[in-house]
C-alpha cells in the first residue's frame, strides 16, 4: 500500500470515528433493508440485521459444529462486528485498522464487553497482515475491501491466513458490472466514482464479476456471490436525514474538513446507488 494511500486512510478515519461512534454508533457499516430494500426499521438495528443475513447467507450459524472459533475482522473500524462476532459464536477475534484511533477505540469497545482476553486489536496493513498461515478460521471483511490498491493482494493475504476448511466472507463496493466494450463505463460514471473516490480515500473500486474472478484464481472453493445493492441502498437516505441535527454539525465542524467534505457527499453514494453504478458485492469462499 502506498505510503501516501496510506496516510490518507489513516487520518481520514483518525478524525472521523468518534463523530460516527457519537451520532451513528459501533457499526460503521451499511444496514440491511429487506431483500427489496423497503424495511422501515431502526438503522442501527439495520446494520445488526446486515451482520446477521452475511452469516445467514454465507452458512455461518451457531448450531454448527464447524462454527468459526478465531475470526479476523480486516478493516474492523471501531471493533463493532469484531466484538459482535465474538460474542455471538463464543469465539477468539482480532480485528486490524490502519487507524490507532480506531484501534485504540475498539479496545476500549472490547474490555469493556468484557472480552479483553479473547478480543484484541492491532494497526496492521490488509495487504501485509502479520498473522502465520492457517491461523483463522474466517476472515471477515466487511466495506474495507474498497479501500485496498491491490484486490488481489488482499484475497491472497485472506487465502494464506485461513486454515483449511476455513472461510472468507467479504461485503464491499464495487462499480455496475461491464459485459462488453460497448457497456464500458461512461466519462459521466468515470467522474462520479473519482469523486467518490476522492472524498473516501479510495483507490478505486472494481466489479463483483472481476472479484469473483480474483477470488478463484487465488484457489479459494465453492465461490458464491451476490449483489445487494437494492437491499442496503437506503441506509444513505437515513444517514443523510441523521447528519443534519445540531449535534452532527456541531460535531462534523470539531472534526475537521475532510470529515466535513465526507458529508457533504453523502449524496455521491445515494446517487451512485440510484444510477445502477454504486453496487454493495457480496463474496464468500472457503480455502
Amino acid at each position: 500500500m502506498t505510503q501516501d494511500l496510506y496516510t490518507q486512510i489513516q487520518q481520514f478515519y483518525d478524525a472521523s470515528s468518534q463523530l460516527w461512534e457519537q451520532i451513528w454508533g459501533e457499526h460503521m457499516h451499511h444496514g440491511y433493508y429487506g431483500s427489496k430494500g423497503t424495511l422501515k426499521i431502526d438503522r442501527r438495528q439495520a446494520q445488526i440485521n446486515l451482520i446477521e443475513e452475511l452469516l445467514l447467507w454465507a452458512n455461518v450459524n451457531n448450531n454448527d459444529d464447524r462454527k468459526p472459533q478465531n475470526i479476523i475482522d480486516v478493516g474492523c473500524g471501531i471493533g463493532g462486528s469484531t466484538v459482535y462476532l465474538a460474542q455471538k459464536f463464543g469465539a477468539k477475534a482480532k480485528g486490524i485498522s490502519l487507524s490507532p484511533v480506531q484501534v485504540s477505540r475498539a479496545t476500549e469497545r472490547a474490555t469493556e464487553a468484557g472480552l479483553k482476553s479473547t478480543v484484541n486489536f492491532q494497526v496492521a496493513d490488509a495487504l501485509k497482515m502479520p498473522f502465520a498461515d492457517n491461523t483463522f478460521d474466517l476472515v471477515w471483511s466487511l466495506e474495507s475491501a474498497e479501500h485496498f490498491p491491490d484486490k488481489k493482494n488482499f484475497l491472497e493475504e485472506a487465502y494464506r491466513i485461513l486454515q483449511p476448511g476455513g472461510k472468507l466472507i467479504m461485503a464491499t463496493w464495487c462499480h455496475r458490472p461491464v459485459n462488453s466494450s460497448s457497456d464500458e463505463l461512461t466519462e459521466k460514471e468515470k467522474r462520479l466514482l473519482e469523486e467518490i473516490y476522492r472524498v473516501y480515500c479510495l483507490p478505486f473500486v472494481i466489479s463483483l464479476p472481476e472479484y469473483e474472478k480474483l477470488t478463484v484464481d487465488c484457489g479459494f472453493k465453492n465461490l458464491q456471490s451476490d449483489d445487494w445493492s437494492i437491499a442496503v441502498a437506503p441506509f444513505w437516505d437515513v444517514v443523510i436525514d441523521s447528519a443534519i441535527t445540531p449535534q452532527a454539525i456541531f460535531g462534523l465542524i470539531q472534526a475537521g474538513g475532510k470529515t466535513i467534505r465526507a458529508a457533504i457527499s453523502l449524496m455521491l453514494m445515494r446517487q451512485g446507488y440510484k444510477r445502477g453504478l454504486i453496487r454493495f458485492g457480496l463474496i464468500t469462499a472457503t480455502k
